[in-house]
């Protein structure tokens, strides 16, 4: 069997070498091709470029690398048409990979699978609809997407967060960090994100350690954003903790601490699996801010929130991003974190901890989806 299969950023790969283990688990005689990282080159795949050409974020960055992408587009969908696989995996990174896919389907039948739903229950639905014209078969992260893909003409597959896999630290490595309350501040893993928020958390940290005396403060951060969040919290009224990338302990940090104070993303989804209660909160440039604004469809951007279906995480977005709102926000999780953790353990529970891992369900589902495929072509 061969599988050509394309990931285009770190959660991506990390995604792609789970689902390649998953593939050799159920079918040995599995071969690949494609493009990944360092992860899925440990599964066996000799990436055609390196990966990291295609980690490139909004218009600014695109814009000077849109020749040299289209040209890497065009030349996947050529190796892949001249050298056809069983299936075509796309892993995320939808301006590239949708592109690939497109321009294969356009030429042959080959069977197209794309690993992570758009977020079309967020904002821009129509995407689905667009992608369904050359995407056969939808591995989604959340329960409640199948049902979207499908309305689309897609088939589609919840297989599980990869969250749920990630290892958690236990209740002894956390209390080895010692007493009094910790407060875990996560204001973004893009420099922007930090620019924006560290200010305001900053001021919101004051008001927390007014209100409560032996609280610590605590800032794991990324290679990408360590030395500028040193450079911001070195105005903060309050004693910090950064702690530097890669820190072994990261995760008994994660544990330990009572309450969170975090950026909007997939974060929320690490601080439950960790069971620790969040306040999130974000901001954006102010023409993003209008523009999403008017575009969302959702209420709450908070995953736990959408996962569990509940609103029990408070979120101050955009305008609401204050520190004297957030600051009271923290307190009241602080004092009462008992109907979020209760959120959390619904959340996880629906994202698939304790069930199989997500890479070796997205496997199955793909064998599976293949095989039902034959069958009906024949």
């Amino acid at each position: 069997m061969k599988v050509f299969v394309i990931a285009g950023e770190a959660s991506g790969d990390k995604l792609g070498a789970a689902l390649m283990a998953g593939l050799k688990t159920l079918r040995p005689d599995v071969t690949f091709d494609g493009v990944g990282g360092p992860l899925m080159q440990a599964e066996g795949l000799e990436s055609r470029f390196p990966m990291e050409e295609l980690s490139v974020m909004g218009l600014a960055e695109i814009l000077p690398k849109y020749r040299a992408l289209k040209a890497r587009i065009r030349q996947m969908a050529d190796v892949i048409l001249a050298d056809p696989p069983d299936v075509l995996i796309t892993i995320d990174s939808p301006d590239f990979c949708l592109r690939v896919a497109r321009l294969v389907k356009a030429d042959s039948n080959i069977r197209t699978v794309h690993y992570v739903a758009p977020t079309v229950w967020a904002w821009r639905p129509k995407r689905a609809a667009k992608m369904a014209h050359h995407i056969d078969h939808v591995l989604a992260l959340f329960p409640f997407e199948p049902p979207l893909m499908q309305a689309a003409g897609m088939e589609c597959d919840f297989v599980g967060h990869p969250v749920v896999a990630e290892p958690v630290a236990s209740d002894a490595e956390a209390a080895a960090l010692g007493d009094g309350t910790v407060v875990l501040v996560l204001p973004g893993s893009r420099k922007g994100e930090v620019s924006r928020l560290a200010d305001r958390f900053g001021e919101a940290a004051s008001e927390i350690a007014a209100a409560v005396p032996d609280a610590q403060f605590v800032i794991p951060t990324t290679r990408g954003v360590h030395d500028l969040v040193q450079t911001q919290v070195a105005g903060w009224q309050v004693p910090v903790t950064v702690l530097p990338p890669g820190l072994s302990d990261k995760a008994a940090w994660f544990k330990r601490a009572d309450v969170a104070l975090a950026a909007s993303g997939t974060v929320s989804l690490e601080l439950a699996a960790s069971g620790t209660p969040m306040v999130i909160a974000y901001d954006m440039a102010w023409l993003s801010r209008i523009i999403i604004s008017r575009m969302l469809m959702v209420d709450t951007v908070t995953l736990v929130n959408l996962v569990s279906e509940t609103r029990v995480v408070p979120e101050f977005i955009g305008a609401d991003c204050a520190p004297g709102p957030i600051a009271d926000a923290v307190r009241k999780v602080l004092a009462e974190p008992e109907a979020q953790l209760q959120a959390m353990a619904v959340t996880m529970d629906r994202l698939g901890q304790g069930g199989e891992a997500p890479g070796l369900r997205a496997a199955r589902a793909v064998l599976q989806r293949l095989e039902d495929a034959a069958i009906k072509d024949h």
